[in-house]
């Protein structure tokens, strides 16, 4: 590994926030600038000189280091994520949602953390979320920092918990040569490469909570040609929540073939256990659509443990918000979630 490189690439895929992308470059707050470069490619939005005139604002006042790129066409999400891997030549990336943000002081920690391990493959890190009301839901999934060997445990426990793109951090060193169009369309392919790099090298979990993301804005999932079809811009239907989740289980799949192991069925039953937030979200549309949600899901088989029918039980009494209510209390109590 070149220990003269730069130690980490912040890679934003930007797409028509450039309100939201200009907030998260004041987030970056690290101030190793030597250490740090950020990398910021936009796929082709109606908004692109929006972006530009951003980005060359925020270049005018930062020490970082910035490479800006614009793509001939609208790639979509997931070859978008790959173009910004192309482009970095860091040992680790960080790739960041363009709506989201770094929490103050959290970076640097990262950065001191990557310096004194830089063999890892992959930092799976802590997460919050800020809700219109005012609510913070953390996302810390144990106790302290920790480490875990390359290998097929590993890659079924980090893989449900590596959704979030924000504060994705993985070694750049060990995901070349594994680009493919593939997964295009899924809106997963960071769980792609998790899943190659966790089989294969050791992996950390990073207790400080690196990011936040807030609930606000619309997604844009679905004009490029890989996702067409297949999403709804501005919406999440039943139809585009489901193609989302068949994307999880083309990977494993995949993974399983190559590797000839079984991981398929422990990761559905990983997901299974903590399927609230997909739950939550067609719920909040009416009693109706729920249901109508609940049919479409079976045949995906997440019904295989109890905690999947409590969340419909409690969704159905007490609808979202006052279940969110409930959940944000827990983890606040329990300073972290819920081992199930």
């Amino acid at each position: 590994m070149n220990i003269d490189a730069k130690l980490l690439s912040v890679c934003i895929p930007a797409y028509n926030r450039p309100s939201e992308l200009f907030r998260l470059l004041e987030s970056i707050d690290c101030k190793e600038f030597s250490d740090v470069e950020i990398i910021i490619c936009e796929d082709k939005s109606p908004k692109r000189e929006d972006i530009t005139k951003v980005v060359k604002k925020f270049i005018e006042h930062t020490n970082y280091q910035v490479i800006y790129c614009e793509n001939i066409v609208n790639y979509g999400y997931d070859k978008n994520l790959q173009e910004l891997i192309s482009k970095s030549k860091s040992s680790f990336i960080t790739f960041m949602g363009d709506d989201d943000v770094f929490v103050p002081g959290a970076l640097i920690k990262l950065i001191k953390f990557l310096r004194e391990n830089r063999d890892l493959g992959y930092v799976l890190k802590s997460h919050q979320q800020l809700f219109k009301n005012g609510n913070i839901e953390y996302f810390r999934y144990y106790s302290s920092n920790i480490f875990f060997p390359g290998g097929v445990e590993t890659y079924v426990d980090l893989f449900r918990k590596s959704v979030f793109i924000s504060g994705f951090t993985i070694n750049r060193n060990y995901i070349q040569g594994l680009q493919t169009s593939h997964f295009d369309g899924t809106l997963l392919y960071q769980l792609y490469l998790l899943s190659e790099v966790a089989l294969n090298h050791r992996c950390a979990y990073f207790n400080t909570i690196l990011t936040e993301g807030k609930e606000e804005g619309v997604p844009y999932f679905g004009g490029s040609e890989s996702e067409k079809g297949l999403y709804t811009p501005g919406e999440i239907t039943i139809k585009n929540s489901i193609n989302f989740l068949n994307g999880f289980f083309k990977i494993t799949r995949f993974i399983d073939k190559k590797y000839r192991i079984n991981s398929t069925k422990k990761i559905k039953i990983d997901m299974s256990k903590y399927f609230y937030p997909s739950l939550s979200i067609q719920r909040d549309k009416g009693i109706k659509v729920f249901f109508q949600y609940l049919v479409k899901l079976h045949p995906i088989g997440f019904g295989i443990t109890i905690y999947y029918y409590i969340y419909i039980v409690a969704l159905v009494l007490f609808g979202k918000a006052r279940c969110d209510s409930i959940i944000v209390f827990l983890k606040k109590i329990l300073g972290k979630t819920p081992s199930l």
